[in-house]
């Protein structure tokens, strides 16, 4: 399940916010043949588009695969990488970019728009190879080479976000190295020992479970990286990662679990850090069953939460209340005056005898001599259980049944997201910084998609059409808040809170991005380390 998976990617360097830029800085202060040591939690597969490599993956192939655009590092709006700009058709079903001069791959080779269209036509655009996220790009026809420095991406429909998924987790491939072989996704050698990126970092050393060591590429068109090397150390446990932050071997660690701060704070040489990210977390409720379909339940199932006490428990107080899918991160998109649902059981209840639903002989509700009971899998994995449980006693005490059964993960994923056989579940979904949302709630992405409730709503689908044929930012800023607040009203999801980022780095460290994780590895080349 992409959205969810990305949340705990296992990288403990993710969240690289929060440290000094290099501004004021002087070349003398910092020591530019420095090892940054940082972790992932297996294994990594170098080719950002081979299925599966998503947790242990994403963040090492950012820095090796530059991508045609990247973020911005105030406000998360698309910036030139090798792409140095773009501009689409007047009927909105074109995108020309032009591409960087003089970019050269690890091994020396030039970088041209034959590598872009290699990537998208012969991996991403085919359907055989099931190329991760290739989803994202799915109203794409084809891409074509102008000339060596330029490309068209053809469109099946007007795609206005598309620069945005351009910079989420989207690298390039040198064709070069991989147009001969039968599956471009699955090369041993390329994927497990030697990738050629046109990133600030070449790969120089991969040992299986213990290591992967990255070298700065001193011919990187962004300029020379600050820091002569990056090691991932392979390192599963949390607790682990911890540890060997604290005693300095790490220099960056991402804290799934506030409790493990303990030891960090007494310490002066560390900073914790918080920053918020393009991610919530909700409660589906299945909508193919037709006692979620009622905007009333789920109004009083959101009312019946205390999702402010939630958060100081379940993630002790790192996150806000959720208002819809757009998180506060996306300033120009958000918005704040949609319908909101305190905690109110007392409300709860009057929705729910509006809707017809009277209490029981044993205090749960029925209707039709049906109790309102609820399957509610959930599974094992970061915050999921104990906000589930906490879930299940928010609905008893309104006379809502909610039978939750624990799942190995896995087994979680193939029961609730592939075969759909859960009548509620909590989840979490993290997108890219763009107000699209269409692949979480157009009705076409219901039963088989990422439409996890599967609701289907055609004046939705019409605002999300129109938001994907605007081309100017005003524009899209008034279609999307349209959107937030329909989705507010009627609520295909429940929508829980938006979760800040934990991190702990080293004070030696300077340069890196403040506004989020994947930014923050875009921007590599600036990392420095102070002597």
């Amino acid at each position: 399940m992409k959205g969810i998976r990305w949340k705990f990617r296992g990288i403990s360097a993710a969240l690289l916010a929060g440290a000094l830029s290099l501004g004021g800085v002087l070349a003398q202060d910092f020591d530019p043949n420095a090892t940054l040591n940082l972790a992932t939690n297996a294994d990594p597969t170098l080719n950002p588009w081979t299925p599966g490599a998503v947790v242990e993956s994403n963040l090492i192939n950012t820095i090796l695969f530059d991508q045609l655009v990247r973020y911005n590092k105030k406000d998360l709006s698309p910036a030139p990488g090798l792409a140095t700009s773009w501009k689409v058709a007047p009927d909105g079903l074109s995108w020309t970019f032009n591409l960087r001069k003089g970019v050269t791959w690890h091994d020396g080779k030039p970088f041209t728009a034959e590598d872009v269209a290699f990537t998208f036509n012969d991996v991403v655009l085919n359907k055989k190879l099931g190329a991760q996220n290739a989803g994202n790009f799915s109203k794409v026809k084809s891409v074509e080479v102008v000339n060596p420095s330029t490309v068209r991406f053809v469109l099946n429909a007007p795609f206005s976000s598309l620069p945005y998924y351009l910079a989420y987790f989207a690298g390039i491939l040198p064709k070069h190295v991989l147009a001969e072989a039968e599956n471009p996704l699955q090369v041993a050698s390329f994927n497990k020992k030697n990738p050629i990126g046109t990133g600030a970092f070449r790969v120089a050393e991969f040992v299986p479970g213990s290591y992967v060591r990255l070298v700065r590429y001193d011919k990187y068109w962004g300029g020379s990286p600050k820091i002569g090397s990056i090691v991932f150390r392979i390192v599963p446990d949390p607790n682990t990662q911890m540890a060997q932050v604290i005693s300095g071997e790490l220099d960056f660690v991402s804290v799934s679990n506030p409790a493990l701060l303990a030891g960090v704070e007494r310490n002066p040489k560390l900073q914790v850090l918080r920053q918020s990210q393009n991610l919530y977390y909700f409660v589906a409720l299945n909508q193919n069953d037709p006692r979620f379909r009622d905007v009333r339940v789920r109004q009083a199932l959101l009312h019946a939460l205390d999702r402010k006490a939630m958060i100081d428990s379940v993630v002790r107080g790192y996150g806000t209340i959720a208002t819809g899918p757009i998180a506060p991160l996306q300033k120009s998109f958000y918005a704040k005056d949609v319908p909101q649902y305190e905690y109110n059981p007392k409300k709860a209840q009057e929705l729910l005898r509006a809707a017809g639903w009277t209490p029981g002989p044993d205090g749960v509700l029925l209707k039709d001599g049906k109790p309102f009971e609820i399957d509610m899998p959930t599974g094992q994995f970061g915050y999921l259980v104990p906000a589930t449980l906490l879930v299940q006693q928010y609905w008893k005490a309104i006379g809502v049944k909610a039978n939750v059964n624990v799942m190995e993960w896995n087994a979680y994923i193939q029961k609730m997201f592939v075969n759909r056989q859960y009548e509620a579940t909590l989840a979490w979904w993290s997108t890219p910084p763009t107000p699209d949302v269409t692949p979480y709630y157009a009705s076409a992405a219901a039963d088989k998609g990422n439409n996890i409730p599967n609701y289907k709503n055609p004046a939705l689908d019409k605002l999300l059409e129109e938001g994907l044929k605007a081309t100017r930012v005003q524009d899209q800023v008034l279609i999307y808040r349209r959107i937030q607040r329909l989705l507010a009203e009627q609520l295909p999801y429940l929508y829980l809170w938006y979760p800040d980022i934990i991190s702990v780095r080293n004070e030696r460290v300077g340069g890196m991005a403040e506004i989020n994780t994947a930014t923050a590895f875009q921007h590599s080349s600036e990392w420095f380390v102070k002597r």
